[in-house]
């Protein structure tokens, strides 16, 4: 059974820092896709970061510049540091898992997901 335990969430200032983590039981988790999403209130689930097995990232504009995503194959667990956060960055914030090569951007293509962490920026 496959599962994903996000951590690391909670609140901060705007300008502030936040490292989320994520510890998977995936059993091909060195050559999976790790992703990690975020839905505020009344909108839609929207990727923020992506990383694969050779350690290639993607980034959304919004955070590209202030996130970074990292993954430790030996821990099974997948990070995503956050500095200068802003409000607008206030959601609740998923780790999702993909059986591929490349990194989606569409929620439908992760196969498994955490139950996700609140992130709270404020102003």
């Amino acid at each position: 059974q496959v599962q994903l335990v996000e951590s690391g969430g909670g609140w901060v200032q705007a300008g502030g820092s936040l490292r989320l983590s994520c510890a998977a039981s995936v059993r091909t988790f060195s050559s999976s896709v790790m992703g990690w999403f975020r839905q505020a209130p009344g909108k839609e689930r929207e990727f923020v970061a992506g990383i694969r097995s050779g350690d290639s990232t993607s980034y959304t504009d919004s955070v590209k510049g202030r996130f970074t995503i990292s993954r430790d194959n030996a821990k099974n667990t997948v990070y995503l540091q956050m500095n200068s956060l802003k409000p607008e960055d206030t959601a609740v914030y998923y780790c999702a898992a993909r059986v591929g090569f490349t990194i989606a951007t569409s929620p439908r293509e992760y196969d498994y997901w955490g139950q996700g962490t609140q992130v709270t920026v404020s102003s």
